[in-house]
């Protein structure tokens, strides 16, 4: 049997309970692991460095769908490989193809690695616990037997929303693998705020951008579902629907595609079997706050880690979480906060030129 070939919808028991609501919808959905691996394979036809993509298998068997970049016209290939590699860390919903604007310029001095989260694109998605702290140990867990497996010693690691949590989590769990921590408009950072304040109190005003449609969509039906049951239960309207939500994708990348190549491929992350999602769903409130806020812990991540935290200056995440990580860590600690003009969410995507140059200066800075 094909071992990318779809097994079929497996539904967590809240899905199962509310199945009978959906009953009426199309059951049929135009997807499979097939088709997300050639929807992925059009989007990396555009990687003109040496690519390696494959699955890394860890020791209980789960598979981690990961790509390896080197610069194939390095002068030196030997300097390139003892520099420390840089390994990305994707966002929910997402997988390695979106990083397309940034792999080539990326590895050009160094390795990169990108995989797919667990649970997340081509990777195995076994069940999530429901618990907060269990689910968000199964991600960190991953990571380090992937490190193990990939034989990855010391590493700049950046995340991207949830990954920016989940590589902040891994950092201070294992601080001595971690040489610079890179945190992309990272999700679950501040506290969830009262929403309302008692009579004769002052109201402190948090000025951040209105989140855009589709997180607004997704944080409506989150509370009764797993985030995505509503591509899946559009059938084979699963498509369109992604393509009227998340429009931008298609502009971001309309240099490189003139199709809907990126939207497909992010409608096949997400149509397959609920998996990492359940594990989101375990550790968020709702869409846009985490159980177990970050800024809770990041005192834990060591004074001498450089932390890096770069914000899309448009975006809906609040960079002020940013400034206060810096100021929980104190003087003596090394935390930058950076802000990209133009740029939304997708930071990488949105102005990926100066969102490379950025990297690619953090990364000289470690060796």
């Amino acid at each position: 049997m094909d071992p990318t070939a779809s097994t079929g919808p497996m539904l967590n028991d809240c899905e199962t309970e509310s199945s009978s609501l959906w009953s009426w919808w199309p059951s049929w959905r135009p997807t499979s692991m097939s088709l997300l691996k050639t929807a992925e394979s059009k989007i990396l036809t555009c990687i003109q460095n040496d690519l390696w993509a494959r699955f890394v298998t860890l020791p209980n068997q789960d598979r981690i769908w990961t790509l390896s970049l080197t610069n194939k016209l390095a002068p030196k290939p030997a300097d390139q490989a003892s520099k420390t590699p840089l390994v990305m860390v994707h966002g929910f919903g997402g997988g390695v193809g979106l990083w397309i604007r940034n792999l080539d310029a990326l590895s050009r001095s160094r390795t990169v690695h990108a995989f797919d989260l667990l649970g997340f694109g081509r990777s195995s998605r076994p069940p999530f616990p429901s618990d907060a702290a269990k689910a968000e140990e199964q991600f960190v867990d991953s990571i380090e037997q992937w490190r193990q497996s990939v034989g990855v010693e010391n590493m700049i690691l950046l995340g991207h929303s949830l990954g920016g949590y989940l590589a902040t989590s891994y950092a201070i769990q294992h601080p001595s693998r971690v040489a610079h921590l890179i945190l992309v408009d990272p999700w679950g950072f501040p506290e969830r705020p009262q929403s309302q304040t008692q009579e004769g109190q002052s109201e402190e005003v948090v000025k951040r951008v209105r989140p855009p449609r589709w997180v607004r969509a997704i944080a409506s039906i989150v509370s009764l579902f797993n985030p995505l049951a509503v591509v899946r239960a559009a059938g084979p309207w699963g498509p369109g629907l992604v393509n009227r939500f998340r429009p931008d994708f298609k502009r971001k990348f309309e240099d490189l595609f003139d199709d809907d190549t990126m939207t497909q491929y992010i409608y096949h992350c997400n149509a397959q079997s609920p998996s990492g999602e359940v594990g989101f769903r375990a550790m968020s409130e709702t869409l846009g706050w985490a159980k177990r806020p970050m800024l809770q812990r990041v005192h834990l991540l060591p004074s001498s880690m450089p932390v890096t935290m770069v914000y899309g200056a448009l975006s809906w995440v609040d960079s002020s979480s940013g400034d206060r990580a810096a100021e929980i860590r104190g003087n003596k600690a090394h935390t930058k906060v950076r802000l990209i003009d133009d740029a939304s969410h997708n930071v990488y995507a949105d102005q990926p030129d100066e969102f490379n140059k950025m990297v690619e200066n953090i990364c000289k800075s470690v060796d």
